[in-house]
């Protein structure tokens, strides 16, 4: 089979021509300053597993996973020195505190110390084939879409994929 007739084949199976016809418009991203909390609050709340990170002028700069944030944390998570106390510890409320408990230290670490500073893009006109292949080639889950100012404008997933070809 020929390279041609293979891609006429997939742009006619995916219904879609170009990444702008395949893409997810106007992904759900999170600024380069947030915080860890805030970005898990994004995955829970979302139920996402990976997000594009932004600078201020809405540009791509990276990506940041739940897995970045899980091993920077099994690596991080600091606890304060709690004081041995002679009195029984009650809160605020009166409410006993159990002995042996530890507090915290609140992490500060923002969302760009830990994401990959790699940005897999294409642009909104590139063929479907060659977005097909670089998904394959660069072995990632997630391409963005770029337009010329650089400005973060979809996002192509294997599922945005599946989606175009059983529709």
């Amino acid at each position: 089979m020929n390279a041609t007739k293979t891609r006429k084949g997939l742009n006619k199976e995916l219904g879609a021509k170009t990444a702008a016809d395949l893409m997810t418009p106007n992904p759900v991203s999170i600024n380069q300053n947030a915080n860890l909390r805030e970005a898990l609050a994004l995955f829970s709340d979302k139920g996402f597993t990976v997000a594009p990170v932004i600078d201020n002028a809405g540009r791509a700069i990276g990506v940041v996973s739940c897995s970045d944030i899980l091993v920077h944390d099994r690596e991080k998570v600091e606890y304060m020195t709690v004081a041995v106390e002679t009195s029984p510890l009650t809160t605020r409320d009166g409410e006993s505190v159990r002995s042996g408990f530890q507090v915290e230290k609140v992490d500060t670490t923002r969302v760009a110390d830990i994401m990959t500073p790699a940005v897999f893009s294409v642009r909104p006109d590139t063929p479907v084939t060659q977005v097909v292949a670089e998904i394959l080639r660069l072995h990632v889950h997630h391409l963005f879409v770029i337009d010329d100012s650089g400005t973060l404008v979809g996002v192509i997933s294997p599922l945005d994929i599946l989606r175009h070809m059983f529709a």
